[in-house]
């Protein structure tokens, strides 16, 4: 049987109720959608409807015996959140200074910084902490607005999504 996704869409031709069959996933945004318009999510067999545990895989548990060195990102518990900021584009003097005068007026703690310079263009990436875990979204806002069209480019993205993608 094929799995089948919910998504908002979906939510707002309902009314009232929706039974959801097993295998069937609903997305986040039709989660709020459902919870904005108040409509109940039932499991077919009539309990109420709860996001399934991730599927890692049928090598999931034989991975997390062999690989310890890389264990399920921990989640925030209220400590400072990790970052990862890239930035790629034309090397000039004062670009390094205006990036970590940005990450200092942002309060981020620079953790790890490693840098490239080939034939004029820089490549540069930084691991930041930031002490309130609720900047994030405020921090990227005001960091991917650095630079220029022609001058480089400012990547922000959350530590456990980079540990994540960075997992064998």
């Amino acid at each position: 049987m094929p799995r089948r996704f919910i998504t908002a869409e979906d939510i707002q031709q309902a009314s009232g109720e929706l039974v959801i069959e097993e295998g069937t996933l609903v997305t986040p945004q039709a989660l709020e959608a459902a919870a904005a318009a108040g409509i109940v999510l039932r499991r077919a067999d009539g309990g109420s409807y709860e996001e399934p545990l991730p599927d890692r895989g049928p090598d999931a548990a034989r991975a997390v015996r062999h690989l310890p060195h890389l264990p399920e990102p921990a989640g925030d518990g209220g400590a400072a959140t990790g970052v990862i900021v890239t930035v790629v584009g034309r090397n000039r003097p004062g670009v390094l200074a205006e990036i970590t005068g940005a990450l200092a007026g942002a309060g981020a703690d620079v953790r790890d910084i490693s840098q490239r310079t080939i034939e004029g263009f820089f490549h540069l990436v930084l691991t930041v902490a930031l002490s309130s875990p609720g900047a994030f979204e405020a921090f990227k806002q005001s960091m991917e607005c650095l630079g220029g069209s022609d001058d480089y480019v400012v990547r922000v993205m959350h530590e456990r999504v980079f540990r994540f993608m960075h997992r064998i």
